[in-house]
């Protein structure tokens, strides 16, 4: 029997992400898209199309660039994508006609197209594009969007004028649009001065719903909206005090489901499924509140990255709704009946990342990873329950690579709470060896480690460590009380979760050499990095990415600080800044023993890269052993969806570093 390898860096290119699977209307055939890294080094990805009783899918579109976004017309006639050819061209839509022939570019927009939804009769295609209220455009590109041009001063006179992934923001929007397909033409239907994001359509084809926030930026949240596409008039149906988003029609038209919340946790609120009433307008029922669970997808990884969220899917007899939730590690789906009652339908220990479902048969189509596979499609059906594997586009990599099971490990805090973790041994363990640990803190901090597949960490086993990981509170997937646990006590209970976890991990399994211990994080992780060293000299080394060292600065430079440091701290600049400093891992810095490897994205706009400078500078000013690497064209997102250069060369640097300290 052939011997596995380990895993490497280089093998993020051996990787298939599979995404965004959608039946078709006759449910004998579904239609999904593969992403991978090519030889060249760009992102690429393709249209797939696979029948239930074949094994092998057939590949719909070639060449550079990216697709995304496939759905079938509801007559079964056409697939609509959305697709960049180019590594800098703007997204437009193209149609593929099923009954043969090539794909039909049909937005030529300066700012691109997305977001494509079939009106229910298949004549119209509603979809997103942006443009400055009062300039829509012309559907031809002029060269405006795919060239390089001068660039002018910016003019910043709202709040919100940056997003990390956007960038610097203009004065456009996005808008909703039709393409009219007997006509060949597009309508423009919105003209407005704030975001529209659509959600489908009701079952006649006379209204489109969407969310909007329409409060202009002081206002954090968003609302449910449905519009009559003759009339063009707006019904707002949520009532502007929380987040809502994501409502679809039910089969009859009477409902619209949706996600939300209404802030009382700010931003460690779960959210909710609700029920509105069309013609009733505003009121709206919550299904889950007696339900402590997140709606949605909170695992993460450094693979799967920027999963669309289909919202709830409505059954064909619109009684119930299928939901993804995540819960002690694991995401799966539940069916939510309209009385409020809770049915699991997949369950397992693994990570639910994309579904679908075809409403007359009752089939669900799913994206599933775990620990030891990036990801495959199954079926499995609301009557059935069980999984299938239709796809196995990532068993070349897993056939060959060795990669390891987690071990579930639980602690116990200072305060009683139970914090859940796991383990990953090192690749090539021998029984009366030891070997060097690293514990790795993830971001958010409202997210969940858990049963996904995640190559950082199976590398860090690969090259001969052990490597442990956990939820400290403020992770989702273990009650509300839990998630909003660690707002306004940053670096307190939840430094002592991560430090009792490290001495549950060290206790139990003795192989683990105590001096030779490393940790890491990104974002949250970061902040926890540099707050760990800067009270505990128990880490021999330890690296941060994309952190947070000073909340005083954090609160006027991040996209998101204006809010955040309200919403996590408890307070702002201009309440407290004595209170900000105090939970600032900069203001520790003069306790700093550990080497620190610092990693910063220059284009991180939601913990900007002055973080990273500042911590930089007080070490070296101190004469404290640290290294400073700066990514160029990097955002918050470099670990997960960076350049993969840059991806490959941030785990160059984060491995040699603790084989510099450790090994």
């Amino acid at each position: 029997m052939e011997t596995k390898r380990t895993l490497t860096i280089d093998d993020l290119k051996n990787i298939n992400v599979l995404t965004e699977p959608q039946p078709s209307p006759d449910g004998k055939e579904f239609a999904f898209v593969r992403q991978f890294i090519t030889e060249e080094d760009n992102y690429n990805s393709h249209l797939f199309v696979q029948r239930f009783n074949e094994d092998t899918p057939r590949q719909w579109t070639y060449g550079p660039g990216k697709v995304l976004s496939p759905r079938y017309s509801p007559d079964g006639r056409w697939i609509v994508f959305v697709s960049a050819k180019e590594e800098k061209a703007k997204p437009q839509l193209y149609l593929l006609p099923l009954d043969g022939g090539e794909a039909k570019q049909v937005t030529k927009l300066p700012n691109g197209a997305s977001q494509p939804y079939w009106s229910p009769d298949s004549s119209k295609i509603l979809f997103t594009t942006s443009f400055e209220k009062g300039s829509q455009p012309d559907n031809q590109l002029n060269g405006k969007g795919d060239t390089e041009e001068k660039k002018a001063p910016l003019i910043v006179e709202r709040l919100k004028y940056k997003s990390d992934a956007a960038g610097f923001l203009d004065e456009t929007n996005k808008q909703l649009a039709l393409y009219n397909l007997n006509k060949d033409a597009i309508e423009f239907i919105t003209d407005d001065e704030f975001d529209d994001e659509p959600s489908g359509w009701s079952p006649d084809g006379k209204m489109i719903a969407y969310h909007s926030n329409k409060q202009g930026d002081e206002h954090i949240g968003s609302d449910i909206y449905m519009m009559d596409i003759n009339t063009k008039e707006h019904y707002q149906l949520t009532d502007g005090k929380g987040i809502f988003s994501h409502g679809v029609f039910s089969p009859d038209g009477k409902k619209i489901a949706c996600y939300g919340h209404t802030k009382q946790f700010a931003g460690a609120t779960h959210s909710k499924l609700w029920i509105i009433d069309v013609a009733a307008h505003d009121e709206k029922k919550c299904l889950t509140d007696h339900w402590d669970v997140h709606m949605g997808d909170s695992c993460i990884g450094d693979i799967l990255s920027g999963q669309s969220n289909p919202g709830p899917l409505w059954t064909k007899d619109g009684k119930s709704l299928l939901v993804q939730a995540s819960v002690k590690g694991s995401t799966n789906l539940y069916n939510v009946s309209l009385n409020g009652d809770i049915e699991q339908v997949t369950s397992g220990d693994h990570h639910v990342y994309s579904l679908c479902l075809h409403q007359q048969s009752g089939k669900i189509i799913a994206g599933i990873s775990t620990p030891v596979n990036p990801g495959e499609i199954y079926s499995s059906s609301l009557e059935d329950r069980s999984l299938n594997e239709l796809t196995s586009m990532n068993k070349p990599f897993t056939d060959k690579v060795n990669l390891q099971t987690p071990e579930e490990i639980i602690s116990m805090s200072k305060d009683g709470k139970s914090v859940q973790g796991w383990l990953l041994k090192p690749a090539g363990f021998t029984e009366g060896e030891t070997y060097p640990g690293i514990l790795e803190i993830h971001g958010g901090p409202h997210a969940m480690y858990g049963n996904t597949f995640f190559h950082e960490l199976q590398l860090l086993a690969a090259k001969g460590y052990a490597v442990f990981y956990a939820n400290p509170r403020g992770s989702h997937g273990y009650g509300q009380e839990f998630v909003n646990a660690c707002r306004g006590d940053y670096g307190g209970m939840d430094y002592e979760d991560v430090m009792v976890f490290t001495d549950t991990v060290t206790d139990h399994y003795p192989w683990i050499d105590k001096q030779r211990l490393g940790v890491t994080g990104g974002s949250y992780g970061g902040f926890m990095t540099n707050w760990i060293v800067g009270h505990t000299n128990r880490f021999k080394a330890a690296a941060t990415l994309r952190c947070i060292s000073n909340w005083i600065s954090f609160y006027g430079v991040s996209d998101i600080g204006y809010f955040f440091t309200e919403w996590e701290i408890g307070t702002d600049l201009l309440k407290d800044p004595d209170q900000l400093w105090k939970h600032s891992p900069l203001k520790y810095v003069n306790k700093i023993e550990t080497p620190l490897l610092i990693m910063h994205g220059e284009k991180d706009f939601r913990c900007p890269i002055e973080q990273a400078e500042q911590l930089f500078t007080a070490l070296k000013q101190s004469g404290k052993d640290t290294r400073f690497v700066r990514f160029p064209d990097a955002n918050h997102e470099l670990s997960r969806s960076g350049p993969p250069h840059l991806r490959k060369a941030r785990l160059q640097e984060l491995t040699q570093w603790f084989e510099k300290y450790l090994k």
